[in-house]
């Protein structure tokens, strides 16, 4: 199982949409408060739809509770700032995904004192970052990738599909 962190977030849409894609993936999902938002937000639930059932999450009080509780935690973190891209990374079962908030990212002091385990993903220059969400679903999805996928389903078949009525109606 993969884990992903949110350090501080501030947006409820994109934590939902996280969630959803930690449901989806089987990843762990860790929250570092201060929090920008209730666990009750409206907007929280409705991004996640109805994935909570299917995903298991944590609330920390801090990074130093987080850091106690998880004291072996092997972490790659999240940052414009990082020497390498996200994909040089080897990444294995039970890794933790660190990522920060919306407006800061993750604090300088953390990633310097991580600085060999940062990855970036690529942008142009011109551009400050990527959307939350976008970012946790890239990394994520290139660490399940390198490990197989473990536990999720890989193909597809049009006998899943319920048509109904004809698809010229949904265009």
């Amino acid at each position: 199982m993969m884990h992903i962190v949110l350090v501080n977030p501030e947006i409820p849409q994109n934590t939902g949409n996280i969630a959803r894609t930690c449901a989806a993936t089987g990843a762990r999902l860790h929250l570092i408060e201060p929090l920008g938002f209730e666990l009750s937000d409206k907007y929280l639930k409705r991004a996640g739809l109805d994935y909570w059932h299917m995903m298991q999450y944590e609330v920390h009080h801090s990074w130093e509770e987080f850091c106690r509780e998880y004291p072996e935690a092997r972490m790659f973190f999240a940052s414009t700032k990082a020497p390498r891209g996200y994909c040089e990374a080897e990444y294995r079962d039970g890794d933790f995904l660190v990522f920060g908030r919306e407006t800061k990212g993750l604090p300088e002091a953390l990633l310097a004192e991580n600085y060999e385990k940062c990855v970036r993903i690529p942008m142009r220059r011109d551009a400050r970052s990527l959307n939350l969400s976008n970012s946790v679903a890239i990394v994520l999805y290139e660490a399940l990738r390198q490990l197989d996928f473990p536990g999720l389903k890989s193909e597809g078949s049009l006998t899943e599909v319920q048509p109904k009525g004809d698809w010229r109606d949904y265009v």
